[in-house]
Parts: C-alpha cells; sequence; structure tokens
C-alpha cells in the first residue's frame, strides 16, 4: 500500500514538473523581426512580466524589466557604451561598445546587454529570456536566454 502512495507522488511530482517545463517553454509573439533593426529596443508584455528586447549588433536579446539594485525599471534607461583607459588604449580614453550597455535609469548601474551582467558590481545581472526568430516573428519565452 504505501508503494502505491509513493509511486502516485511521484507520478503526480513528474507531472507537476512537465506542466512547469511547458509553461516555462511558452513563447510569446512581440514584433516582427523588421521592427528590432540593428540599435533598436522596444519594452513589450511576455506573460506576466514586462521585457525589454533588444538588437544589438544584429544580435536579439531579451531582458526582464526588472533591476536587481532596487528594482527599477531598468529598460526604461539609455543604451550606450563605455569609456575605458588602460594599457590597451594607451592609457588614453577610448570609447568602446557602443550600443551595448544599458544604464539603469534610478541609480545608473551599467549592464551588458548581451550577458545581462552588471559592469561594477559584478556579481548583479539582470534575467535574460530567451528569444527566437520564427517566419519573420520575434518570440520570446520567460525560460533563460
Amino acid at each position: 500500500m504505501n508503494n502505491n502512495r509513493e509511486m502516485a507522488g511521484r507520478t503526480a511530482e513528474a507531472e507537476m514538473k512537465t506542466v512547469r517545463s511547458a509553461r516555462a517553454a511558452t513563447e510569446y509573439p512581440v514584433g516582427l523581426a523588421s521592427e528590432f533593426p540593428p540599435g533598436a529596443h522596444k519594452i513589450v508584455q511576455v506573460g506576466t512580466q514586462e521585457v525589454g528586447v533588444y538588437n544589438v549588433n544584429g544580435n536579439l536579446h531579451a531582458l526582464i524589466n526588472v533591476c536587481p539594485h532596487q528594482y527599477g525599471p531598468v529598460c526604461a534607461g539609455p543604451v550606450g557604451g563605455e569609456m575605458s583607459c588602460n594599457a590597451n588604449t594607451g592609457w588614453k580614453f577610448h570609447w568602446s561598445r557602443d550600443g551595448e550597455i544599458l544604464i539603469c535609469p534610478w541609480h545608473g548601474h551599467e549592464f551588458d546587454l548581451a550577458t545581462g551582467r552588471c559592469l561594477a558590481p559584478k556579481e548583479m545581472r539582470l534575467r535574460k529570456c530567451k528569444v527566437n526568430v520564427v517566419d519573420g516573428e520575434v518570440r520570446v519565452s520567460l525560460g533563460g536566454g
């Protein structure tokens, strides 16, 4: 009798995992690929989440619109680049990565659009979403990207 209950419990648990993974894999159409030329971005609704979709040098990236610092609307911020000055630049200031860095409008934290990582502090990051283009339509799913 105990074995039957254990088996039923495992079966129910497996079914729930299947339902959760099917739900996580749901793709939401957010626009046509032609609406996202290089350098473009748009904040869209994906299920219950707001997501920023960005075209960085021809590659689409999607990030949940929540800054991990104080939960601000990070995707409402501007997109810029990075100023560096080091041995590689001959100790001269050099502007690079233009169009690749998202700046949170609340406190100025900078995030790499491709990885979601904060430039400083490195342990902070934005949640990424998966992006696919199917028959010219951009689709986003909330599962990791």
